[in-house]
């Protein structure tokens, strides 16, 4: 299997969590995500351990709510014992809802509105990361206005290509996000940010893309981030205390794809920081990642029914759903990979090349190209593995179709945490 939290059981059933998909698909009905709680705390407990280990007390992961966000999350983040990182008002209303501390909150965002800053201000949000200087000076004159002080870091663009799909690369010089270090910017907010009497500067934070499987391109970060941060302290004394080197480790979604051990990945992490701050000559800052599809990807799958088999002659062969892109965009977005298998006959071997496709009146509406599955028919049970992350959190209504219900599963027991979407929720914000 994909990863150690699915199996087979005896009926010949999918599994996740020891609980069998197919029983919580008539259960629930579908489409349906299902989340391993085990799997996630296990993720989150490797990280956390491994931060701590390497970097020292303080040291610490942040989820990244993006990639998966309901209450739920937020509630067993606080449990864990881990910082979270927002990037908009709902996702902070969310983990506060949720009973998350928000002083343990990072809140990103290159365009953050009036209303944001006031909101974050007021409900007591830890830590600003400030994208660019028209936010600083916003935030500076909000604070002056209220009377208070406000604790930030600067997001900085290192200007490194991290071998990714270009539409989640986010560190390279020609970014919507931060200030570059190249363009001589990152040194100019630097400074304006030190000069503002409202705003705390604790350090810096960079985030130069997602789904990556190598090293060289987070040490690379680190060291660039390193030199700007011995740079500024010759220049204005000024030394970080905080470098947030945000998130992206890569994730295995298909059979060939790497599985990364994130526990050694941050220890060699660790030693090409370490070994650079020495080498430089600055104090090692207190280190903080964002971990966010690494923490609840492989926690997750989404099942859903099959509804029609359909062959076109001397072409192809098409296999619909009652999902898709609604509720995972991401093959539309990116031709994002993904494992399927029919939960209902997972032992089987597959004879069946197929298109999976969506319901949506769109011919886009793809969920994977060239699956191969034991002769699908209609009622069957088809899972999509390895969704926690970037599907919920992504979902939407096209087509005016609502969206799916979580299922937690615990020990084997299931339990929902977020209910399935009403015809009746769609419209009750409409006159």
């Amino acid at each position: 299997m994909l990863h150690k939290n699915l199996g087979i059981n005896e009926k010949g059933h999918l599994t996740i969590g020891n609980a069998d998909v197919v029983s919580l698909a008539e259960k629930y009905g579908t489409p349906l995500m299902i989340l391993d709680d085990g799997r996630i705390r296990r993720n989150i407990r490797l990280y956390k351990k491994a931060v701590e280990e390497n970097f020292g007390k303080g040291s610490l992961p942040l989820f990244a709510s993006k990639a998966l966000c309901f209450k739920g999350i937020y509630r067993l983040a606080k449990e864990e014992g881990i910082g979270m990182d927002a990037v908009s008002v709902g996702e902070l209303f969310t983990a506060e809802q949720a009973g998350f501390d928000l002083s343990l909150a990072y809140f990103h965002g290159n365009n953050k509105t009036d209303e944001d800053i006031a909101f974050a201000v007021s409900h007591g949000v830890g830590t600003f990361v400030v994208d660019n200087e028209d936010e600083l000076r916003a935030l500076n004159e909000y604070l002056e206005k209220v009377g208070k002080k406000q604790k930030i870091l600067l997001r900085i663009t290192p200007g490194i290509d991290p071998h990714t799909h270009k539409a989640i690369v986010t560190g390279s010089v020609d970014s919507k996000f931060g200030s570059a270090i190249e363009t001589g910017q990152a040194e100019e907010i630097t400074r304006l940010a030190l000069s503002l009497k409202n705003v705390e500067l604790q350090g810096f934070h960079c985030h130069i893309g997602s789904q990556i499987f190598e090293i060289e391109p987070f040490a690379e970060a680190a060291s660039v981030m390193l030199s700007f941060i011995a740079y500024i302290k010759t220049q204005t004394g000024f030394e970080a205390k905080i470098l947030n080197l945000g998130g992206g480790l890569g994730v295995k979604y298909v059979e060939g794809q790497e599985e990364l051990d994130y526990a050694a990945v941050i220890g060699e992490m660790a030693k090409a920081i370490k070994l650079r701050a020495a080498e430089i000559g600055v104090s090692l800052p207190l280190i903080l990642l964002e971990p966010g599809r690494s923490l609840v990807a492989d926690a997750g799958l989404t099942v859903y029914t099959v509804g029609s088999v359909k062959t076109i002659k001397g072409y192809k062969s098409y296999v619909s759903v009652d999902g898709g892109m609604p509720d995972n965009p991401r093959f539309a977005l990116y031709e994002a990979p993904y494992t399927l298998l029919l939960a209902n006959k997972a032992g089987e071997k597959g004879d069946f090349f197929c298109s999976v496709v969506g319901r949506c009146c769109e011919s886009g509406d793809i969920l994977q190209e060239n699956v191969c599955l034991p002769s699908p028919r209609r009622g069957d049970y088809l899972a999509v593995l390895c969704t926690g992350a970037y599907n919920y959190s992504m979902a939407s209504n096209y087509n005016r179709i609502p969206r799916p219900a979580i299922v937690w599963v615990k020990d084997g027991a299931d339990s929902i945490a977020v209910r399935r979407e009403t015809n009746e929720d769609m419209i009750r914000l409409e006159v």
